[in-house]
C-alpha cells in the first residue's frame, strides 16, 4: 500500500512507481520488463479515465531488445528520481514486472526509447546524453511530435521515430557542456509545475 508523504508542512498524495498518483485508474505509463534476461522490455501508455473506449485504452509505444534498455535504465532512474526528490515524492527503481510511470515521465522516457530501438549500441551513450540536455518541455514536445503519426510499436523506423534517432544519437554533446537537466536538479520553482507534482491535481 502507497503511504502519504510529508514536505515541510504539506502533506502529499501517495504515489506508485514512478509519480504515478495511487488513484483510481489514472493516465500513466507502465515498463515491463520479463523475468529472462534475454527478454525485450515494453513501454505501454495506459490512457486511465481518458480513454474513449477500452479498445483504446492501452497503446503500445515500443519494444526494446534487453541490451539497449540495459544501457538506458540507470540514467532514466538517476534522472527520474532526481525530479521526484525535488518534489518531496517518493523515489523508484525499476524491478522485473510493470514498473508504473507517471504519465509525462512516461512521455520523455518514451522519446529516449525511441531514439535507441535502432540506433548502433555505441551510440547509446550519446543519446542518453543529449535526451539529458533537453528540458522536460522539449521532451514532451518530441512526444507529441511522434506520437502523433509514428508512436506505435510498429513504427520504428519511420518519420519523427527515424529523426530522433538521428537527432540524439548522431551528434554528441560538447563534452565541456553539462547537460541542463543536471543543472537544474533541485531547482523545481525555477520549472514550470507539472501535473504529478501539482498538489491540486
Amino acid at each position: 500500500m502507497p503511504k502519504w508523504r510529508t514536505a515541510g508542512s504539506r502533506e502529499l498524495k501517495p504515489t506508485l512507481g514512478f509519480g504515478v498518483p495511487a488513484t483510481s485508474n489514472p493516465h500513466h505509463f507502465k515498463v515491463s520488463i520479463p523475468p529472462a534476461n534475454s527478454g525485450k522490455v515494453q513501454i505501454s501508455e495506459y490512457l486511465g479515465m481518458q480513454a474513449s473506449s477500452d479498445e483504446v485504452a492501452v497503446i503500445d509505444r515500443v519494444v526494446l531488445d534487453r541490451p539497449r534498455w540495459t544501457a538506458i535504465r540507470s540514467e532514466v532512474q538517476r534522472a527520474f528520481n532526481a525530479r521526484l526528490k525535488s518534489h518531496g515524492l517518493r523515489t523508484s527503481a525499476w524491478k522485473v514486472g510493470e514498473n508504473p510511470v507517471d504519465r509525462l515521465l512516461g512521455k520523455e522516457l518514451c522519446v529516449l526509447a525511441w531514439a535507441v530501438e535502432d540506433v548502433e549500441m555505441d551510440k547509446i551513450p550519446v543519446a542518453v546524453r543529449n535526451w539529458l540536455a533537453l528540458r522536460p518541455e522539449e521532451r514532451w514536445w518530441l512526444f507529441g511530435m511522434t506520437a502523433m503519426a509514428t508512436g506505435s510499436v510498429r513504427d520504428a523506423g519511420r518519420g519523427w521515430r527515424l529523426a530522433l534517432r538521428y537527432a540524439l544519437g548522431d551528434v554528441a554533446q560538447n563534452d565541456l557542456m553539462q547537460p541542463r537537466a543536471r543543472q537544474q536538479i533541485g531547482k523545481a520553482s525555477e520549472r514550470p509545475s507539472l501535473d504529478l507534482f501539482d498538489e491540486e491535481s
